[in-house]
């Protein structure tokens, strides 16, 4: 049954930002950083898919974001939830089961054979989508889906993020230009201010994510990355 309670924004936050310690989701390697989709370098790498391996973690998470959309959108502001693949789609499944709407799921490009789709499901002419995924860095691949479901008929107005990465003005920037609303959960902020209240690293090593995320852009290119987003 759909939840229908609106616990605070900064309550939800902290507690994904709990269960992603908990369950081993986040990450830390400044020596040997991680080369992101974006071509960034990252002394931070989080992996959201793990929150699918525990149901009570998982519900909790769909109900909160049941909640921020509730909150941020409204009730009947969609007629089908989207999934990007691959990681969007076992999400959207949860998320349209709880709001009790339609589901389809959109590939990173044409399948190649058969119908040559891109989209599987059923998507009305008109029909107001709502994309998921589980995370986002600056909105690159999500617009992908966004542009495809456009392209199919489809009005996407909305789209939310588990967990955005929220340090990029460059990814503001994209979704307004996109005319697209983003809500998500949580950020690294929330997760490096548990990982300080909990002291789950030394001064040093916080103080090193502060400076990435402070200038994400300039750690990546001291580091061997891209210096700047393409929008």
């Amino acid at each position: 049954m759909m939840t229908t309670t609106f616990p605070e924004r900064s309550v939800m936050a902290e507690l994904m930002a709990n269960m992603l310690w908990e369950i081993g989701a986040v990450h830390f390697s400044a020596d040997k950083p991680y080369k992101l989709s974006s071509g960034m370098m990252s002394p931070l790498y989080i992996d959201c898919r793990k929150l699918l391996s525990y149901p009570r973690v998982r519900s909790a998470i769909m109900d909160f974001a049941v909640s921020t959309l509730l909150r941020g959108a409204g009730f009947e502001k969609f007629d089908c939830i989207a999934g990007g693949e691959t990681a969007g789609i076992p999400f959207a499944a949860l998320l349209a089961d709880r709001l009790a709407l339609p589901m389809i799921y959109v590939r990173k490009a044409p399948k190649g054979h058969g119908r040559n789709a891109q989209i599987e499901g059923h998507m009305p002419e008109g029909a107001r989508v709502l994309v998921i995924e589980d995370l986002t860095t600056a909105g690159g691949s999500m617009f992908k889906f966004i542009d495809a479901i456009r392209a199919a008929g489809g009005v996407v107005d909305h789209g939310i993020a588990l967990f955005f990465y929220s340090i990029f003005p460059e990814a503001e920037q994209r979704f307004t230009n996109g005319r697209v609303q983003l809500h998500h959960i949580a950020t690294w902020r929330n997760v490096l201010a548990v990982a300080r209240d909990q002291k789950r690293f030394d001064e040093t090593t916080l103080s090193e994510v502060e400076s990435f995320l402070d200038a994400p852009l300039a750690w990546s290119g001291r580091n061997g990355g891209v210096s700047e987003l393409s929008l």
